[in-house]
């Protein structure tokens, strides 16, 4: 495909490379500009707004990445709406509470994604192995998505600035419950809730009527049961 045809199809010339000049204006204006490369995905940066904010969603402040874990739409009976959010900085760690202004601009951080399996814990280390060129990656255990791994599982590495800072789980993923108290039998509907341990060692909120053995669907990002899945 030739360069002319690109610049045709695609309505932003400054978000297909470096061939061409990428002014910062341009690029802020693609909402969701993705780039392939071999055995990656990478998001570039892109200008959201708190409107878009949801768990996983990731931003850039203060020259570091941060991951959305929670948020909240708040509309005030007087003064304006605003966004509550609590976020983590990938690098450090850090859990920090900060208040956006409903719609306010925000910058997507420019994350590189690369398939992966997980291999095995090694102490408090985590082998992953490129699920292309099968190089593996060691990184240090983070029980934010270390609670989701088990021997097999299809992840992704996500990169910044050329550094592997995190695991992406799968969104979904069915687990078995390992332990938890006895369902109370014929309380089918929602209302109440006891904590289940799964097989990964996550530890989650799920309905009464649950018990040991059986298995579920959780919403990795959210630490959500979403239902009942086959049985063990």
């Amino acid at each position: 495909m030739h360069t002319s045809h690109l610049q045709q199809q695609h309505p932003h010339r400054s978000c297909l490379g470096s061939s061409f000049p990428r002014p910062q204006a341009q690029l802020l204006s693609c909402r969701r500009c993705i780039q392939r490369g071999r055995g990656a995905l990478t998001v570039r940066a892109a200008n959201i707004t708190s409107n878009d904010f949801r768990p996983g969603v990731t931003l850039e402040i203060d020259g570091a990445p941060w991951r959305v874990v929670e948020f909240l739409h708040v509309k005030p009976g007087k003064g304006a709406a605003f966004v509550r959010t609590k976020l983590k900085n990938y690098i450090t760690g850090n859990l920090v509470d900060k208040t956006f202004r409903a719609g306010e601009s925000a910058i997507q951080a420019v994350l590189e994604k690369r398939d992966c399996q997980f291999s095995y814990p090694d102490g408090d280390e985590f082998v992953f192995m490129d699920n292309e060129t099968y190089e593996e990656t060691r990184l240090k255990k983070d029980d934010a998505w270390a609670k989701y791994m088990k021997e097999g599982t299809e992840a992704a590495l996500l990169f910044w600035n050329g550094k592997v800072i995190s695991v992406d789980p799968p969104i979904t993923m069915e687990l078995e419950v390992t332990q938890t108290d006895p369902g109370v039998k014929g309380n089918t509907v929602s209302g109440g809730s006891k904590p289940a341990t799964l097989e990964t060692g996550a530890v989650i909120q799920v309905p009464l009527f649950v018990s040991t053995g059986e298995k579920i669907s959780v919403d990795t990002r959210t630490d959500t049961y979403l239902g009942r899945g086959k049985k063990f």
